[in-house]
């Protein structure tokens, strides 16, 4: 095995070798980040014979093969690399044509021309052409264009051309696009640099809406306005969509028959149904939140339903605390199951199916050990008890169920291809013994069915139209589709997305439930934790989740990590539009007003709203306030705006003040630590400082403004990808969790105020009231702060 050198080492040859085809540097970090990825990659560079360099244009192209090569058709991959290489594949869209031409001819053999054909090879698009679809185009469009003028979507306007003609140089397009629109539009004014005007007055906003907005209908594509286009309706699932390829050479082409599809749909009324099938072992988290929004989006965008189903095969996992959780989290979301079903419910069908499998020849009751499995997979060999006679089988299968073989002794298996280059097709478990009790079913039964058998059964016996996973279960199309043709049952359309990656942090159950039981987090409802739950205690919206995940997108490709100030950027979106503004200082220093009358309270109007002046609330102020220990330095500097001895700053709502003098600052008797500064005011307000502080006053003489606990949450881990190091815990960081005791805030806040709510602390960012608040003091979790450091592409 090798050492943490060795990988080090690894990874830098690796990084190199990815630099030199001209891959960024941020790709081929990324990639090295990920196993499977480097692989892939690694080898296709191989594969091109390029590892001694190549143009930035055929690395990227040779990137795209890496990452969406169809895995169907390997065998062909080095021809695709070379074609690239030799330039005959030369524009993305040509490779994309020539990844579907793969995907539908599979390892068999393909005609040079055939291919060519397909692939727009040696198809050379003029100039003059080019212009005359691009005249057409903006002829179509032209009162969209001129009513948009230059916020017109010239990415729509390509996607026009490139339907007339696939195989042209994108670049010629583009500056095609481009003179056309100076030609029609004339130069560029500076109205049409202006953003557009965002409604933060409304209150509030729904996230949603903005994120769907419209600004020229006629030039959207449909897959923007909807992202579900891309499935089909379930009338057209008779359509062979995956193909199983036998050792033996014989193939398996999936699809319904007409008598089985018309079945389906006069049973569902030809309605789209889709399912959400969390399993019950933990708490769900971001990347749930993606599936909800296909599974549940997809069924309520086609006037459907989807099943929300407990996907509990194994009974030692599931606790009632997590199956309650989920159906809370998904209403949270904003989704309603259309049934709320379990794989238990179908117990007794899964195990009368069963026992047909072996009746037809296609299962076994086995009697190895896990271990004798995994070898016997490893070498492709079959067990010795595959061949055993059917009646045995059923026989031992009868006994297993009435509890009359002890756990670990027997196993029914899936007889499939244990020759197969897919080891999703080495006889998989379809049954093993557990005397547990089941949480919902009971202890009616001491076998229990596997995910891989349980899965594909359910979803055809609830007439699941679209079966919907991330790209990790794409290999297990192929047990998924022979067991349904084994059984001769419905088969739902299979559909994979890429699944979702944010960064510094983990997404794993198994490493979110290590991090729970071992006491690194708080729960988990930790707000440092990716899960819904935690997210949610932190003061992020579904709506925000909901938008995050909307602009991501649902398609096939092999997801990147997702930099988490990408979902940062959604929360500030609606809480700046949602969360009212209040005052709270987090480390007080003492400031007492020299030439303000001791007793004196009066009481200033803040604004509540960033860009309202209609409502405001009142924060009292006298003679002594408390302001940031960092916005008094005592030594000034041309880039600094706070208070400092001989300068001014601004308070909020209220007037100038200036520290006169450094005899003004009392210190401690370290001679560093301030402890009181004295300031005069400045009431007919002459001086205009630059900065500008937030503060809190004392309310009455003598006492203290509002305590209440503000806790700073930040990322969990320091690396992008924890996930990916050996020693994953130790990359956790020391500053993901900061709690501040005793902050300072301004009274309104004490009033009415409940669990949930949300508001913006002025500077400091936005803070939602956490469950931990008592009628003594409040809590406050730290959402996110201020700064949006969300850039497009990150």
């Amino acid at each position: 095995m090798p050492g943490k050198d060795d990988c080090g080492s690894d990874k830098e040859k690796n990084l190199e070798l990815f630099l030199k085809v001209g891959l960024d540097e941020r790709t081929a970090k990324n990639t090295i980040a990920n196993n499977k990825v480097t692989a892939n990659l690694t080898a296709v560079i191989h594969e091109a014979a390029v590892s001694d360099g190549c143009s930035r244009t055929v690395g990227n192209l040779l990137y795209t093969v890496a990452t969406k090569y169809p895995a169907n058709a390997l065998v062909h991959r080095p021809a695709l690399a070379q074609n690239i290489v030799s330039s005959k594949i030369k524009t993305p869209a040509q490779l994309e044509a020539a990844m579907s031409f793969f995907a539908n001819t599979g390892p068999e053999d393909f005609k040079i021309s055939e291919f060519e054909e397909a692939c727009g090879v040696g198809v050379e698009v003029s100039e003059e052409e080019i212009k005359q679809s691009v005249n057409e185009v903006f002829e179509e469009n032209k009162s969209a264009i001129l009513e948009q003028r230059y916020k017109t979507n010239v990415g729509d306007l390509f996607g026009h051309v490139r339907k007339r003609h696939p195989w042209a140089d994108p670049k010629i397009v583009k500056a095609s696009i481009d003179t056309k629109l100076r030609e029609l539009l004339g130069e560029r004014t500076a109205a049409d640099d202006e953003k557009v005007p965002k409604k933060k007055k409304e209150k509030p906003a729904k996230v949603e809406a903005k994120a769907i907005a419209v600004s020229t209908p006629e030039l959207q594509s449909e897959e923007i306005l909807n992202p579900y286009s891309i499935f089909p309706q379930p009338e057209e699932n008779f359509k062979v969509h995956t193909s199983i390829f036998f050792s033996d050479g014989s193939i398996l082409r999936c699809c319904n028959t007409k008598e089985l599809l018309e079945k389906h749909l006069n049973v569902t009324g030809g309605r789209v149904l889709t399912r959400f099938p969390p399993e019950p072992n933990g708490y769900l988290h971001i990347g749930h939140a993606k599936a909800m929004f296909i599974d549940f989006g997809l069924a309520k965008e086609r006037g459907g339903g989807c099943y929300l189903r407990y996907d509990d095969t194994n009974p030692e996992a599931e606790k009632k605390e997590y199956i309650d959780h989920i159906q809370e989290i998904v209403s949270w979301m904003g989704w309603e199951p259309y049934k709320i079903t379990y794989t238990s419910d179908y117990f007794q069908d899964l195990y009368d199916l069963a026992v047909e499998l072996i009746r037809r020849g296609h299962a076994y009751v086995d009697h190895q050990t896990g271990d004798e499995i995994k070898e016997y997979r490893e070498k492709k060999m079959n067990s010795p008890w595959r061949d055993r006679p059917i009646e045995e089988s059923l026989k031992l299968f009868e006994d297993m169920r009435r509890g009359l073989i002890e756990e670990g002794k027997a196993t029914l298996r899936m007889k499939q291809d244990m020759q197969s280059d897919n080891f999703n097709m080495y006889d998989l478990i379809a049954y093993r013994i557990k005397f547990t009790p089941h949480p919902h079913a009971g202890d009616k039964w001491c076998i229990y069915p596997s995910y891989d058998y349980a899965h594909c059964i359910v979803d055809s016996l609830e007439n699941i139209t679209h079966s919907l996973c991330t790209l990790e279960f794409e290999t297990r199309r192929a047990s998924y589709y022979w067991l349904l043709h084994a059984l001769g049952l419905y088969q739902p359309h299979v559909w994979e997305y890429s699944r979702l990656n944010v960064s510094n942090t983990v997404m794993s159950k198994r490493k979110l439930n290590r991090l729970v039981t071992e006491n690194w987090v708080d729960g988990w409802d930790d707000p440092r934790l990716m899960t819904l739950a935690g997210l949610r205690r932190r003061g992020v919206t579904s709506s925000a989740i909901n938008a995050f995940v909307r602009g991501i997108g649902i398609t096939r490709s092999d997801c990147s990590m997702i930099h988490l100030s990408r979902l940062e950027y959604h929360i500030r979106e609606e809480l700046n539009k949602t969360a009212p503004r209040t005052m709270v200082v987090l480390d007080p220093v003492k400031v007492v007003i020299t030439n303000w009358k001791d007793d004196l309270i009066r009481e200033c109007d803040a604004r509540k709203w960033p860009d309202s002046e209609a409502e405001s609330y009142k924060v009292p102020f006298s003679n002594v306030i408390y302001i940031e220990r960092s916005d008094f330095r005592l030594k000034d500097s041309k880039d600094y705006f706070g208070l400092a001895p001989g300068k001014s700053a601004l308070l909020r709502y209220a007037c100038p003040i200036k520290c006169v003098d450094a005899k003004d600052v009392i210190l401690a008797e370290d001679e560093e630590t301030v402890l009181e500064i004295r300031v005069e005011y400045d009431p007919e307000k002459k001086t205009k400082p630059k900065g500008v502080l937030h503060w809190v006053a004392q309310p009455s003489p003598g006492v203290d403004p509002l305590k209440v606990e503000v806790r700073l949450f930040d990322r969990l881990f320091n690396s992008e990808n924890p996930s990916e190091l050996d020693d994953w815990l130790s990359d956790l960081s020391g500053k993901s969790k900061v709690v501040i005791p005793n902050a300072f805030a301004v009274p309104s806040l004490g009033k009415d105020v409940g669990v949930g709510d949300k508001f913006q602390f002025e500077r400091l960012g936005y803070f939602v009231v956490d469950k931990d608040s008592t009628p003594e003091k409040l809590v406050f979790n730290r959402t996110v702060t201020l700064r949006d450091s969300y850039k497009s592409g990150k």
